[in-house]
């Protein structure tokens, strides 16, 4: 990652703006999984909520309860920090795992992007 990048992530994380949430297996294992939450304000909503910025599960380890797990701690983040509402992002491959787990497709929601050259 370009250090400039990894100084503004640094800054997030120390402001509270973003929590990054590991799943350890131990010391043979290591690290198998990584969320990443950010904290964000809903103007309209006059609260915060949660958008999961990446959810990475290592494919050895999938369908073990890892991702659930980093979810599941996600929840107890929100919880602890006064947030009720959560988003994902995500693909159609994924959308089941998210679904299962009782997230729900916001009914009228489209997600556009744009890039601007740097």
């Amino acid at each position: 990652m370009p250090p400039a990048f990894v100084e503004q992530l640094e800054k997030a994380v120390e402001k509270g703006d973003i929590e990054v949430l590991a799943a350890w297996a131990g010391p043979e294992a290591g690290l198998v999984g990584v969320a990443v939450l950010a904290f964000r304000p809903n103007i309209s909503a006059g609260a915060f909520f949660v958008s999961i910025e990446d959810l990475y599960v290592r494919e050895d380890v999938r369908r073990r309860s890892v991702g659930r797990a980093l979810l599941e701690a996600a929840g107890e983040r929100c919880r602890a920090r006064g947030v009720s509402y959560v988003e994902v992002q995500t693909d159609d491959e994924a959308s089941p795992f998210y679904r299962a787990l009782g997230y729900e497709f916001e009914p009228g929601a489209l997600v556009l992007s744009r890039s601007y050259p740097l």
